[in-house]
């Protein structure tokens, strides 16, 4: 009898063969729904088409508005707005046999009356009584004046933006660097920033800073601005806060133009309990888009968790990514909250095995959905990129689904944050651990891409700290003058450096910067809220201090320019792991190679060695290409990079080495130079 294959999965890794079984039954699972799904609407992206047959649209056959919704257990639906003056129980609507609701309003009675812009709601009766609702597919959300409540917006605008030039394909991006950012609070005003700002101001910045990849926070409506955007309420409404549909459609073209690609932080993991602006008991049952009881709440977010084994909610969700594909061209996804998705416990426990991992509180359907959600983002735009946040280590998050994997094309490195902020938080210098540092940024398979980041927007969130305020703490504030001496700033602005770069060179094959870190903006982010005034001054970037040739950060800001520049220029970030060409734990310095650059990190805090050697692979000439010590980084100047160095010969060992001078607190990098 001739033996089964092994799937991909199983094949690349040895350690997963006991789970082989579940790993094949992930596939098959997926495959059974793709089939159904095939039987039903002939195609996945027909059936990711939901947005263009729910909610409002102009029929122009009938001549006239429809409104749909899917509310199977409401008893009636009422939809009312300004245009028929807000009378809730005039204009009833019907149900088929699908729990699909329906009214059609004629353009000759309504022409006037319903138009763009104009308000509604939905009145929706049932076992609880009779609810004023927003429609789940509106596109358009506005605060109501004078009030805390919101309405939805009837959104047709009589001329289509003009995407007319935008050919942008992320594929040619040779790597991502990925700028991560929050439109609102984009500016250095005290106020809420605008898509049109962002891209007047901040598209140009991210560009001349060497990034290539925009990540956006908080684009789908939430009605609580301090969630980040995390408490979704309408999926399918862009932000009012930062302006209409059109001028985000301008900023995403904006940096098209400029050959940056625009990736979404689309939530899917969770929404909003709301009830009067989200989908919480719509139709009045807790189990239309959500688990039922208990099991439908987010035990830690305060939030409902959406039943992916239902075949309308995951319509939906579909179809809320192809709208934002197709509609705003947006060139992928980072997934939130992955790992909450694929476990019942949402990923809250101390151990994880084999048994947890495909056994044990596993929710299949998520997995399943997840699978979908990456096949359907492929097939619309085959070079889109979707980035899972899942912090797990779940096997195959970030392998093709016919291998049994989940099918995303990154994972985010979140182990590697994690560990600076325990080794800042909890060791001194000197007990820094150049080994526990080398495993957690080499901790990934082969064949696994993975985003490389020290810190993104958790760490700069009020009760947590940048790591330039955890290394320079209240010195930030008062010592950042160039010509003001302080042995704080100088050794924050020394590992500053040192742990970008570290994390770039090691730790994946991608890389992440949340805005303004880079150049260590100096104070965390705090969101208007009752506790603070409401006030704004928090939740802002200062652009001027890394602007003012004056201040130290304009020192940080210029590294991570001239850091980005090397990965454009030297072809760093492939899918190759680095190779250890040395570790001294005496001088805590590591040597390693990848990319065919050489890498040399002295994190001791006072050990400079002067004719320093060690083996490297090629002999020749070797040139250093960047040098954190370089006083136009604000470092103390102590090595001549313009000098070249030869590699010598030992004759006993049959082995080249190189000899450099390893000054604490520095890293550098090297690069052959070849011969004319």
């Amino acid at each position: 009898m001739k033996k089964e294959r092994k799937i991909g999965l199983v094949a690349n890794d040895p350690w997963l063969e006991p789970a082989e079984q579940e790993i094949h039954r992930r596939y098959d699972r997926f495959r059974e729904v793709m089939e159904e799904i095939k039987a039903e609407a002939g195609s996945l992206s027909t059936f990711a088409d939901a947005y263009n047959y729910f909610g409002i649209h102009y029929d122009k056959a009938r001549k006239g508005w429809v409104y749909r919704e899917w509310a199977p257990k409401a008893q009636d639906l009422y939809f009312f707005g300004d245009f028929n003056n807000w009378q809730r129980y005039y204009n009833r609507m019907t149900m088929d046999k699908y729990g699909v609701w329906e009214i059609f309003l004629d353009k000759e009675t309504y022409k006037d009356r319903f138009t763009h812009k104009s308000r509604v709601k939905v009145m929706v009766h049932s076992d609880r009584g009779f609810q004023e609702r927003i429609p789940a597919f509106i596109r358009r959300i506005i605060q109501d004046e004078d009030s805390i409540n919101f309405s939805g917006q009837v959104w047709l605008p009589p001329k289509k933006f003009d995407w007319n030039g935008d050919k942008f394909d992320i594929s040619q991006l040779k790597k991502l660097l990925i700028y991560e950012c929050h439109v609102g609070m984009a500016q250095e005003k005290e106020a809420v920033g605008s898509f049109v700002e962002f891209a007047e101001y901040i598209i140009p910045y991210i560009k001349n800073s060497g990034y290539n990849t925009i990540q956006l926070m908080a684009i789908a409506e939430h009605p609580y601005y301090a969630s980040f955007g995390y408490h979704v309420s309408n999926f399918f409404a862009v932000s009012s806060r930062f302006g209409t549909p059109e001028e985000l459609k301008y900023l995403i073209k904006k940096a098209h133009e400029q050959g940056l690609a625009v990736i979404m932080d689309i939530v899917h993991s969770h929404t909003v309990k709301n009830i009067n602006e989200g989908l919480n008991l719509f139709d009045g049952s807790d189990d239309q888009y959500f688990h039922a009881g208990d099991r439908g709440d987010h035990p830690y977010w305060d939030s409902k968790c959406f039943n992916y084994g239902k075949k309308e909610v995951i319509q939906f969700l579909l179809s809320n990514i192809k709208f934002w594909l197709k509609e705003f061209h947006f060139d992928g996804f980072r997934f939130d909250g992955v790992t909450s998705m694929l476990y019942f416990d949402h990923g809250f426990r101390e151990n994880w095995d084999l048994d947890g991992y495909f056994f044990s509180g596993v929710e299949w359907d998520s997995i399943t959905y997840l699978q979908l959600a990456n096949k359907l983002t492929h097939m619309i735009n085959p070079h889109a990129v979707t980035i899972a946040e899942e912090v797990s280590g779940m096997p195959g998050v970030s392998r093709p689904v016919p291998e049994g994997g989940i099918g995303f094309d990154f994972r985010m490195a979140m182990a590697i944050p994690d560990f600076w902020i325990r080794v800042l938080k909890e060791k001194q210098d000197e007990e820094w651990d150049i080994n526990d540092m080398w495993q957690i940024m080499t901790n990934r398979l082969p064949g696994v891409k993975t985003v490389a980041y020290c810190e993104s927007h958790d760490q700069a969130l009020v009760g947590d700290q940048t790591i330039a305020f955890r290394l320079m703490q209240s010195n930030i504030y008062f010592h950042m003058h160039k010509k003001d001496s302080n042995l704080a700033v100088d050794r924050g602005i020394a590992l500053h450096k040192m742990i970008r770069l570290i994390t770039l060179a090691l730790g994946g094959e991608a890389y992440l910067n949340f805005m303004g870190n880079e150049f260590g903006h100096p104070d965390w982010i705090d969101f208007p809220r009752e506790g603070n005034n409401w006030s704004y001054q928090y939740a802002r970037r200062l652009w001027s201090l890394v602007e003012n040739p004056d201040l130290k950060y304009h020192f940080l800001g210029a590294f991570d320019k001239a850091m980005l520049k090397l990965v454009s220029q030297q072809g760093l970030l492939n899918n190759d792991f680095a190779d250890q060409l040395n570790m001294d734990d005496q001088n805590k310095t590591i040597v390693c190679k990848r990319s065919g650059l050489i890498f040399i990190f002295n994190f001791h805090v006072s050990h400079s060695i002067p004719d320093y050697g060690f083996i490297v692979p090629e002999p020749g000439t070797y040139r250093i290409i960047l040098n954190t010590d370089d006083p136009a980084f604000g470092g103390h100047g102590r090595i001549d990079k313009s000098v070249d160095l030869f590699t010598q010969y030992d004759e006993v060992a049959d082995v080249h080495r190189l000899m450099i001078y390893n000054t604490n607190r520095t890293a550098l990098v090297l690069k052959k130079v070849e011969k004319s």
